[in-house]
């Protein structure tokens, strides 16, 4: 297999895993469906971190309910 096929199946993979995150945090069912929304809401999200508008306080915590959630669905 060529090191570009590689590359392009680790990518897929990596893209299904993060559409996966959406699922689990339950955001389609929430947004209805409506990638727009989604989006929107992701975009503002980029928006935070980009212009340093979260605390670190703010990421740890979220980190802390990500993995929560990971190892109790494990």
């Amino acid at each position: 297999m060529s090191e570009a096929t590689e590359d392009r199946r680790a990518r897929t993979r990596h893209l299904i895993e993060l559409g996966g995150l959406v699922q689990k945090a339950g955001l389609v069912d929430l947004a209805r469906d409506d990638r727009a929304t989604l989006l929107g809401a992701f975009l503002e999200l980029a928006d935070r971190f980009r212009e340093d508008r979260t605390t670190g306080e703010e990421v740890a915590v979220w980190r802390r309910r990500g993995l929560r959630t990971f190892d109790e669905e494990a």
